[in-house]
């Protein structure tokens, strides 16, 4: 298994490289410095979002805080996130990413540290506060919101360039820490990923990053109308970003679990959930070789076949391996309509401002999964779970699809 995911992953880079070496954007800025931003993101990704995939039962075993306790860290992080969103887009508006992403990093560097020195559960989760900070000014939304606002719709093979590498997360960022957490202990695998944050991350994001401020930057204050944005669109596409973003979060927190409760060893479950990383990075390669491809429909394809996959995992036993490629597909497309669908209903200046506000529900609904999920296993069992996930899954495909209908009548 391993051996084919290391192929898939060089195979997929060379063929991402090959075709975004020919893009303007991406010659502007550089491959070496989109392969590092991808990278980075990695150890962004891995340090805060996906630490307890794999962390939060030697946390729970190790101190004796209950499961759902630990797990409920998450979500004091991610409700963090959705509280300081905004602030940090105004942030972006005001002195672009390259500076914000760079403060993310001594974020990072210090919860990290305050998590691994914390010894009860009260500083456990004032850790999360800072890591929650962290995840609002260095994850997916801050950086891909400063590259889409310099580059406006042309950002997209630049994010696709990122998300080429930082999909394969998973793939090395969970192995990375069950074998960190065998050999060290928890505690001190936080301890280096503070290290790594502070030493690597806060030079390297300054150096990689464009220095030029975002278009529009005198845009605050942006209202429906100002941005000329019909409310009912806005509201079905944050139900969709926010339905999307919840399934993420429970998915990076409970798949291990639902895998083993359903008969798969430790070290095959985490086989089987590395496969979302390879998956979401070859349907971004699809999707750059598809150029012509419109928002609307990359948001289609992405919940159609995140709810395929999903039913499958639920219902089709012997196809758990293709549910979860399909599912890694669907979810490796969300990263994209997240910077590009917003492009098509905004105006250019007041994209930033907009764009941290459609960002909020979403870490609104990242927070309260993991206490969801805790509540749900502990009271219904994994196979509720499951089932949740799929109906959820189907709730926003029929949302996308209303979506697309919304924005075709509204841009006539």
């Amino acid at each position: 298994m391993a051996a084919i995911q290391s192929s898939i992953m060089v195979d997929t880079l060379t063929l991402g490289g090959k075709f975004l070496s020919a893009v303007p954007e991406v010659e502007r800025l550089g491959l070496l410095k989109i392969g590092l931003l991808g990278i980075l993101q990695i150890l962004s990704w891995g340090g805060s979002f996906y630490l307890l995939g794999v962390l939060a039962d030697p946390i729970s075993k190790d101190t004796g805080w209950s499961h759902q306790w630990v797990i409920s860290g998450a979500s004091v992080g991610l409700l963090t996130a959705s509280l300081l969103t905004p602030f940090c887009a105004r942030m972006i508006n005001a002195y672009g990413g390259r500076r914000v992403l760079a403060v993310h990093s001594v974020l990072l560097a210090v919860g990290l540290l305050a998590l691994a020195t914390s010894v009860n559960i009260y500083l456990y989760l004032g850790a999360w506060v800072i890591l929650g900070a962290a995840m609002a000014a260095g994850l997916y939304g801050a950086l891909f919101t400063s590259l889409g606002a310099i580059y406006g719709m042309n950002a997209k093979p630049v994010i696709v360039g990122i998300t080429l590498i930082s999909g394969f997360c998973t793939t090395v960022i969970w192995p990375l820490l069950a074998f960190l957490d065998h050999l060290i202990g928890w505690r001190l695998t936080c301890g280096i990923f503070s290290l790594f944050a502070v030493a690597a991350l806060l030079p390297l994001y300054r150096y990689a990053l464009p220095t030029c401020r975002v278009k529009g930057a005198t845009a605050t204050n942006t209202d429906y109308a100002a941005a000329n944005l019909d409310p009912i669109t806005f509201w079905i596409m944050t139900s969709v970003f926010a339905i999307a973003a919840a399934l993420m979060t429970c998915i990076s927190i409970v798949l291990i679990t639902v895998l083993q409760a359903r008969g798969f060893s430790l070290a095959s479950s985490i086989a089987l959930a590395a496969l979302i990383g390879p998956a979401q990075v070859l349907c971004r390669v699809a999707d750059l070789l598809w150029k012509r491809q419109a928002p609307v429909m990359t948001a289609l394809l992405a919940s159609g076949m995140t709810a395929v996959g999903l039913f499958m995992v639920d219902f089709a036993p012997s196809l758990v391996a293709l549910g979860l490629a399909c599912y890694g597909a669907g979810n490796g497309m969300r990263a994209i309509v997240k910077t590009t669908l917003p492009m098509v209903v905004v105006r250019p200046e007041h994209y930033v401002t907009v764009s941290g506000r459609l960002n909020r529900p979403a870490l609104l609904a990242q927070a309260l999964a993991p206490i969801a999920c805790g509540y749900v296993i502990s009271n219904l069992g994994s196979d509720a779970m499951i089932h949740l996930l799929s109906a959820l899954a189907l709730l926003a495909f029929g949302l996308t699809v209303a979506l697309s209908h919304r924005i075709e009548q509204t841009t006539r």
